[in-house]
């Protein structure tokens, strides 16, 4: 650029910050080379400022969760009861199954997040958790995939959603591995958007002396990135239907499970969420409730522990049903939803966020000094037309890595344990002694689940002899 044009490019720039009182941003454009002030001028340009003070300027209070929570009951739901319901069961698989035949389903993974806490500095679907393959977390989403895809003889096209950080090295890394043998025309990958921070009193903060610090805008921003992506598109040329969302750092999700989609399928459903009995009042998982026929979450942070200690006449817990970010979608309702810019709202989260100060200085804060502003998935709940939750037992379907020792939950050690015991009950189910204390592993290519490992057990009888030894089975 010219000097005239910085000159008239700073100018254009003040008269869109000033009125918000965000001219800060600008206190080192002298000190930038002509393509750092071009990169920091494309992003003042998208911010929405108004919309950010609007954001900064509501007010949080705990009365309306309060009010909600009196009036709050648990919504309709398909239990483990109906479940373990043979007739109830098999009806609900049968419409999975056709479903799956006929190519009216697809997956979206939400894969933005980084390994950080795990002390991995890669994206967190690169971290291996296979109990003796050591097989990343990516490679058994995308096994759960085309095992299913294989068994109905179909189509199982997979959408996945990165962040910024993570989104070239994801495609790097899916591209050496081959797309673990799917089809590459059958996976698309994109990446969800980015939100500014402020500080307490509102103002934009700098991560460094040319770019203002931004942050994923939450799994809700899978709604607009799949939109803006092309991948709505691509959902309605193939002709998918519906569309089953996990995230990335839960092996245990059960992929595209039949008898899911069929409960999902014949409530006519827009949208349904897996979830857990809560075990504890407090457990740290959205409480899914119905207040009026309308289905929404209340986070764990919001609701008060008068409310969430609640018990109905029986002594249990009144409301039971927590969120594990388990959904299936209507993709018309997703369509829907996308038309519509207010569809989801954003949350507040008090964090801290390194900054540059006036001096030029970066500053590791030792408490929270910042607001973020998240969109939340399951936001859309209140819109979904018969709405429904399955409930599911977190031995079968909810195990989520998060955390390095010396914690002493949602490790990697506790991951591979739950992974191990899980394809151990599945042997025995079937009928096979496994001795005590064996580690077992079993790739989705072989089985996806207890009915998939009986049937090739059935098909080849060497897999059903004793088990006494450490064992992968592929």
């Amino acid at each position: 650029m010219t000097s005239e044009q910085t000159s008239q490019l700073r100018s254009d720039l003040e008269a869109r910050l000033a009125p918000y009182g965000q001219s800060h941003v600008l206190q080192f454009w002298d000190e930038l080379n002509s393509e750092a002030q071009e990169k920091l001028a494309a992003q003042i340009f998208e911010c929405d400022l108004e919309q950010l003070g609007q954001l900064f300027e509501q007010k949080e209070t705990a009365s309306h969760w309060d009010e909600l929570a009196k009036k709050a009951s648990v919504p309709p739901a398909i239990t483990l009861a109906n479940f373990a319901n043979a007739e109830s069961y098999d009806a609900a698989w049968q419409t999975g199954a056709e479903l799956l035949e006929q190519g009216k389903v697809g997956m979206i993974i939400t894969a933005g997040g980084q390994g950080s806490r795990l002390g991995f500095d890669h994206p967190k679907g690169m971290f291996p958790i296979g109990p003796i393959s050591e097989m990343t977390l990516f490679q058994i989403f995308f096994e759960k995939v085309m095992a299913r895809a294989n068994q109905f003889g179909s189509r199982v096209p997979v959408y996945i959603m990165t962040s910024p950080p993570t989104h070239e090295e994801t495609i790097e890394f899916l591209e050496a591995q081959n797309f673990f043998g799917m089809n590459a025309q059958d996976v698309k990958v994109f990446c969800q958007g980015t939100m500014p921070a402020v500080d307490h009193e509102g103002k934009l903060l700098l991560s460094d002396v040319g770019e203002i610090f931004a942050s994923p805008d939450g799994h809700g921003g899978a709604l607009l990135a799949l939109e803006k992506s092309g991948a709505l598109d691509d959902m309605q040329r193939r002709g998918v239907e519906h569309v089953f969302y996990g995230q990335i750092d839960n092996p245990l999700v059960q992929v595209c499970d039949p008898a899911l989609l069929g409960y999902h399928a014949k409530s006519k459903s827009e949208m349904t969420s897996q979830v857990v009995r809560k075990t504890d009042p407090l457990q740290k998982v959205g409480n899914v409730i119905s207040v009026g026929g309308v289905v929404q979450i209340i986070e764990y942070s919001d609701l008060s522990e008068t409310f969430a200690r609640e018990t109905r006449a029986d002594g249990k817990l009144k409301l039971w049903a927590g969120s594990i970010a388990v959904h299936i979608f209507k993709t018309d309702f997703f369509l829907r939803m996308s038309e519509t810019t207010d569809s989801l709202p954003f949350h507040r989260a008090h964090k801290k966020v390194p900054y540059i100060d006036a001096e030029g200085k970066r500053v590791i804060p030792d408490a929270n000094n910042a607001i973020k502003f998240e969109k939340f998935i399951f936001d859309l709940l209140p819109s979904a037309k018969n709405a429904i939750i399955c409930e599911v037992d977190p031995a079968d379907g909810f195990c989520a890595v998060k955390n390095a020792p010396p914690a002493t939950a949602e490790t990697p050690a506790h991951v591979k344990q739950a992974i191990s015991d899980l394809h151990t009950r599945w042997f025995k189910e079937a009928g096979v002694e496994v001795a005590d204390g064996v580690t077992l592993e079993i790739s989705p290519l072989l089985a996806a689940d207890a009915k998939m490992l009986k049937e090739k057990i059935a098909a080849d009888p060497s897999l059903g002899e004793p088990i006494s030894e450490n064992t992968y089975f592929q």
